[in-house]
């Protein structure tokens, strides 16, 4: 199969299928790409185009959004976004900063052109790997990573029985934090959101991406992302963002401020946002990834979620085996810990430049 890539207006030859073409999107090929996300039951709030959009515009990567045609009909869409550190390595991934991702069709010979065009183009650009953020196993002769699992449950329609639903000594959290008069606001800036979440990550020893991401994503994806601020008493308690794709919320960066733990703001705070998507008519909670073994995990767990493995599957271009840049890797516990020590204005400072190549 031979492969042209122009970033500006790519065409890939169509291998064996003369009726697919494979190209790169453009911008006047914006919408019709939107459209069929919106209607791909494999694609997800991830495959949407303004994320290419975000990945360049907040981090400077550059991008790769595959779409096949077949018979001047998008089949099929491939978001890719290339990412090169020295201390994290050069990958191409499908979708840098999204939990899911790789290939969104329902067609078998679409899926084949597309994973052979994301081939060509790694090989092309000599990466160490080309990674796919799958939710099902999509490659069957890739080497996977069994790492990451995702929590998502169905939303009831009535918001006392979603309550019931959360297990007995999780649901007392919930109620502890309605007791102790915590209030849930929608903000319309990221402000309060980022003090509370700079915190939140420095403390966890990860380093903390630029208000100015934040503040892109808002704007991107307008009414589809929101900010749900809990405080006491004025003081801020915990935040999130949370992004919505069809009848789905999806509560993505949040954390805490020290009050948090002992006024149970986390519980409260993604009570108030499931009673609120509730009453939205919202029909999915997708309390999205986290590894296993971890705290996430278990809290995710302790609210009666059950997990699903993802699977991240790679094809390894001059990498010999599939990374493995996990915050549990012994090789960047020392990094962790000393980040930890740092003083939040540092963190502030320095983090960006390093969790803009953490995609």
């Amino acid at each position: 199969m031979d492969l042209a890539v122009n970033h500006d207006e790519t065409v890939v030859n169509p291998g064996n299928d003369a009726a697919i073409m494979v190209r790169t999107l453009t911008s006047e090929h914006r919408e019709r790409w939107e459209a069929f996300v919106e209607s791909c039951p494999e694609a997800t709030f991830f495959h949407q185009a303004g994320w290419q959009e975000v990945l360049e515009k907040a981090f400077g990567h550059d991008t790769y959004y595959l779409y096949a045609e077949r018979n001047g009909r998008i089949a099929g869409v491939l978001p890719l976004g290339h990412i090169r550190s020295r201390l994290f390595g050069n990958a191409l991934i499908s979708t840098p900063f999204c939990v899911y991702g790789g290939i969104a069709t329902e067609d078998t010979a679409v899926f084949a052109e597309l994973e052979a065009a994301a081939c060509a183009l790694a090989d092309s650009l000599q990466v160490d790997y080309l990674e796919m953020r799958n939710r099902e196993a999509r490659h069957a002769d890739w080497p996977g990573k069994d790492l990451y699992v995702t929590f998502r449950k169905a939303i009831d329609p009535d918001p006392e029985q979603n309550l019931l639903a959360i297990p007995r000594k999780q649901r007392a959290m919930v109620r502890k934090g309605i007791k102790a008069g915590l209030k849930g606001e929608f903000d319309h800036s990221t402000g309060r959101f980022y003090e509370v979440y700079a915190q939140s990550v420095r403390m966890l020893g990860t380093p903390v991406f630029s208000s100015r991401y934040f503040e892109i994503l808002q704007r991107v994806f307008g009414e589809n992302c929101d900010i749900l601020t809990v405080t006491h008493n004025g003081d801020l308690v915990s935040s999130v963002m949370n992004f919505y794709f069809r009848d789905e919320v999806l509560p993505y960066y949040g954390g805490g401020t020290p009050l948090a733990r002992g006024l149970k703001g986390n519980d409260f705070m993604y009570w108030e946002l499931m009673r609120h998507s509730c009453e939205r008519g919202l029909k999915v909670f997708d309390y999205g990834r986290s590894k296993q073994g971890t705290g996430s995990y278990s809290f995710k767990k302790n609210w009666g979620f059950e997990p699903a493995p993802l699977h991240y599957q790679y094809y390894l271009v001059k990498a010999r085996d599939v990374p493995d840049i996990s915050p549990m890797n012994p090789k960047y516990r020392l990094l962790i810990n000393a980040w930890k020590r740092l003083p939040l204005p540092v963190t502030r400072l320095l983090g960006p430049l390093i969790a803009r190549n953490l995609g």
